[in-house]
């Protein structure tokens, strides 16, 4: 590796200083780009000396790398990283990597194991990567789910899977949130139905240990949301001397919470459908937009301005402008009192921040879903239609300096340009479907060296009385038997952490040893740890499995499921035949194809049987089947076949032969996966109940890529219902 990873700290910064006023020769301040909007989170470097042109057939461009990226890379320690996607057909994956930033060689790669999910290819990588400058990690939310930590050499610190674990949706349109280090947590966005009592399909915030992945907090303040795919990532900013985490939700809303906390401060509701664009903070204003159906008229989209320091729902009391300006995806740039925004044509627009007036626009492109950056006095825009326009801006106007077009091998069409341009060691980077770039002055000196620090207003400091208690962690799932060390942390009425505080802990049916459960013995359960101290009170979320085997023939459950399961609100108990089985009905709105997991995301090395049925709806056949540790096996009825699979949509190892069977019969199925010499195999059978079981399997798939562990569980596609009864999970013999 050309380039050692190091963490800088305010011995390098002040000698980048000195190297400053020393007269280096760097044509261009030298500064990382740890977040995806930049080191303040605007938009904005302090860049110098950048190019005004380049063409990519050679001026000004330092390196091109193969990598098809969607996002926005970020730049830390001399190293860029992105998310992205690669491989043929039978290998397709989600992927972080790494490159030098000087050179552009590449230093590694990491798979994201994506299984249980039906985004399609092309819009894997979605969210950016977030990078934090204290201990050089990086967080990644994948398409599927999957959410962890790396550190600067692409080693997993720690994961979650929280699809297996909380019931986050991750339906077709792919979108995802990116991730928001602040101080000693990271914040992620997701939709979920989760388990127990948050089984209710709604737009979430989790904010986690960014060391150890624990949970410190979940906050649910909207309603039911409008969209099941948005993009709206959090900021996060000091409004009257509260540090509060906002965004846009599922729900048309923006929220403000305290961010160390998640509790409500304000909202504001904006769109009759989901916010996909990013807010931007100054001083003590909101700038977001959106293109959907406005709450107050009959008329799509709008930019508008909130005043941030209300309390409650402020949607009729502090809105301070709009403009009609449909800005659905981008988030805003702020420079010297104007707002630059694009809109879903690829308009850029200058604003008065004060006031909102259009001051002028410029076109570039034809489709904005990408946010400007700000250096050296230019604006540095892409586009989706793989433009890249360079602008000199003035108080009248904007002139075109450079437009050059990505296009694809053949040439015959543009790739693909999501993500926004990074701006770092007087370089600017950014991904295309077609490539990763690197474009300069090859004569300028290459110079790394940390960004100056966030800079927050002040915050106020409160009393000293706690207010809130969390219980951390907040949600974990555990075997039986097991311990968890907790923590209970105190907060004040400003959200000012008081640090951890004594308090007495209890969980049913388990036992507590100082701060440390121990989970129950023998049995299921899901039930929450209750910390007291004080008068304050707080819980947090436990799920606590026994070891294999399970077996369920749902005799002796009353409505949707037990309540450890996840995503059972879209399943139901009914009564067929004379016997209770598990209905998959006909969703009343949304996807018709949805999964139950019916165990811990941990396990490995298991086999699974279930009886099932179809049923058909005018000349609409069910599908439907079983899940196995990322891995599934689904008989399906219009085409008639078996298929196991992983990753839905990608049709990764999708191996199918033909099999007739009929709706209204029961069928037994039976799953196994194993995984030896670095593969995984997957085998599956299938016969009529009460016939003798197969001796051969009838399906055996190998895959070279395997998915490390998974929950055990059900999936079924039901334009009619579908029916489950009698499943067995037990170990691999």
């Amino acid at each position: 590796m050309s380039q050692e990873f190091q963490a800088f700290g305010p011995r390098a910064l002040g000698g980048f200083v000195l190297a400053l006023l020393l007269g280096s020769t760097s044509a261009a301040i030298a500064e990382d780009w740890p977040h995806w909007r930049g080191p303040q989170h605007t938009g904005v470097s302090e860049a110098t000396g950048l190019i005004t042109s380049w063409s990519t057939e050679g001026e000004n461009l330092l390196w091109r790398r193969d990598f098809i990226g969607r996002s926005t890379p970020v730049i830390l320690g001399g190293r860029v990283f992105v998310m992205g996607r690669g491989g043929d057909q039978q290998d397709r994956r989600e992927l972080v990597a790494a490159f030098d930033a000087k050179t552009g060689d590449p230093l590694w790669e990491h798979t994201v194991p994506n299984s249980n999910t039906t985004v399609p290819y092309n819009r894997a990588g979605w969210a950016s990567l977030a990078a934090d400058v204290e201990t050089g990690y990086l967080y990644a939310q994948g398409v599927g789910g999957r959410f962890f930590c790396l550190d600067a050499d692409g080693n997993v610190v720690w994961q979650r899977n929280l699809t297996e674990e909380l019931g986050r949706f991750n339906g077709y349109g792919g979108r995802t949130h990116t991730p928001l280090v602040d101080e000693d947590q990271v914040i992620v966005s997701v939709i979920n139905g989760s388990w127990g009592p948050l089984g209710r399909p709604t737009h979430r915030y989790y904010a986690f240990d960014k060391k150890t992945g624990a949970i410190r907090w979940m906050a649910q303040p909207g309603g039911l949301p409008y969209d099941r795919n948005t993009t709206s990532n959090g900021q996060v900013a000091v409004i009257n001397g509260q540090r509060l985490f906002i965004s846009g939700n599922a729900d048309g809303h923006i929220y403000a919470l305290k961010a160390r906390t998640g509790e409500l401060v304000w909202e504001f509701e904006l769109s009759k459908r989901g916010i996909n664009s990013s807010p931007l903070v100054i001083g003590d204003t909101v700038y977001i937009g959106h293109s959907e159906e406005n709450i107050d008229e009959a008329t799509l989209g709008r930019t508008v301005a909130i005043d941030a320091t209300g309390t409650g729902d402020v949607t009729k009391t502090h809105e301070r402008w709009r403009q009609p300006i449909k800005m659905g995806f981008p988030s805003p740039m702020f420079h010297e009192g104007r707002l630059y925004v694009v809109d879903n044509s690829a308009n850029l627009s200058a604003l008065n921040v004060e006031t909102g007036e259009v001051i002028w626009h410029v076109e570039t492109g034809t489709v904005g879903k990408n946010a400007p950056v700000w250096a050296d006095g230019k604006i540095y825009v892409t586009e989706v239609n793989g433009n890249v326009t360079i602008l000199e801006p003035s108080d009248t106007g904007a002139e075109v300096l450079d437009r050059d077009e990505v296009k694809m091998p053949d040439g015959r069409r543009y790739a693909e340009t999501y993500g926004s341009p990074a701006i770092a060691y007087g370089r600017i980077y950014f991904t295309t479907e077609e490539g990763i770039y690197c474009l300069g002055d090859a004569d300028a000196s290459f110079d790394v060296a940390s960004s100056p620090p966030r800079t927050f207003r002040e915050e106020s400091a409160g009393s000293d009385d706690p207010a809130v208690l969390r219980v951390v962690p907040g949600d974990v799932t555990v075997m039986a038997g097991e311990t968890v060390d907790y923590q209970v942390l105190a907060f004040n009425e400003t959200g000012r952490s008081l640090g951890a505080v004594d308090a007495e802990l209890s969980f049913p049916g388990g036992s507590f040893d100082g701060s440390t459960l121990r989970a129950p013995a023998e049995g299921f359960h899901a039930a929450e740890v209750t910390a007291k101290s004080g008068s304050l009170e707080a819980k947090a979320r436990v799920r606590v499995f026994p070891p294999l085997p399970y077996e369920e023939s749902f005799d002796d459950i009353q409505g949707r499921g037990r309540p450890y399961w996840i995503g059972a609100g879209r399943y139901q108990v009914a009564d067929l035949d004379g016997a209770k089985v598990l209905e998959k009905p006909v969703a009343e709105r949304g996807l018709l194809r949805s999964k139950l997991f019916m165990g811990p995301p941990s396990l490995t090395e298991y086999t699974v049987e279930a009886e099932i049925r179809g049923s058909l709806k005018g000349r609409r056949k069910t599908d439907g089947g079983l899940i196995n540790s990322g891995y599934i096996l689904d008989l399906l009825g219009n085409s008639q076949k078996l298929e196991i699979r992983t990753w839905t949509a990608v049709r990764r190892i999708a191996t199918a032969i033909d099999f007739a069977w009929d709706m209204d019969k029961w069928y037994q199925l039976k799953f196994s996966v194993e995984r030896t010499d670095g593969k995984a195999i997957a085998k599956g059978k299938v016969w009529a109940k009460g016939e003798p079981e197969p001796s051969d399997w009838t399906l055996v798939v190998e895959d070279p890529l395997p998915v490390p562990a998974g929950a055990p569980g059900l999936q079924a596609y039901s334009p009619a219902s579908f029916y489950f009864d009698n499943v067995k999970i037990y170990p691999n013999p």
